[in-house]
């Protein structure tokens, strides 16, 4: 769990260059000012920062090239400004599950929070909000918490993943919900699709991420029909 910073100056002092032997970071970063100001105040603090980067493809390149000990992304990225950071961070973890990885942003991102958080084997992980880090020296010391093994997410982030665990329709997109709802009331796939005003086809696409999402076990599709539906009916009356 993160530490309670010690002191509220932001700007503690810290080595002026990197000392021999300096941890290697990646950095991912879309805000200019943000990646360059997050560059020095590693830098300061003894780390070697081998790339800043601002999008998600070059953020898996830097990786591949540089190996880092550790990589520090925002999550909301070029070219969609969604999740891409933290999709790069777990296919990151996927192939070097030892790598160090923070999650830096602003925002709680659900859908892969959890699969970053359980990668590897759930150490060397972190999951900041930058809102919260009002201390440098705290923040870099956390860093290395993360590299020496330490797992260190946001309380306000696990507060979030609770919440959403206990709700599994929280999952889903407005859309998506929709034609479940559709479902409950015991409508077809072709009713459904007339109803939206869109094809059979997209109907089942839509079906088929709300079984995925509600990790309904593989199954005839008329029982994983039914579990999502009561999934759906113990969620309305949560």
């Amino acid at each position: 769990m993160r530490r309670e910073p010690t002191s509220g100056a932001a700007g503690a002092g810290g080595p002026a260059d990197p000392p021999a032997g300096a941890l290697s970071v990646v950095l991912a970063e879309d805000g200019v000012l943000l990646r360059e100001g997050l560059a020095g105040l590693l830098g300061r603090f003894g780390f070697e920062v081998a790339a800043a980067v601002g999008d998600h493809d070059a953020l898996l390149a830097a990786a591949a090239e540089h190996r880092p000990d550790l990589v520090v992304t925002d999550i909301r990225m070029p070219p969609g400004f969604t999740d891409e950071g933290l999709r790069a961070a777990v296919a990151l973890r996927r192939d070097r599950p030892e790598l160090a990885v923070v999650a830096l942003s602003q925002y709680v991102e659900q859908s892969y929070a959890s699969e970053l958080l359980d990668s590897g084997d759930g150490r060397r992980v972190g999951y900041l909000l930058k809102d919260r880090v009002v201390d440098v020296a705290d923040f870099a010391a956390t860093l290395r918490q993360v590299v020496d093994g330490g797992t260190v997410v946001d309380p306000q982030v696990v507060r979030q993943l609770l919440r959403r665990r206990r709700d599994p329709l929280s999952r889903l997109s407005d859309r998506e919900r929709e034609v479940l709802a559709l479902i409950a009331e015991g409508h077809s796939n072709g009713a459904i699709a007339r109803r939206l005003f869109v094809s059979e086809a997209a109907v089942g696409k839509h079906i088929g991420n709300i079984l995925a999402k509600l990790d309904l076990p593989p199954d005839d599709d008329v029982n994983r029909r039914v579990l999502a539906v009561l999934a759906y009916l113990r969620g309305a009356g949560s």
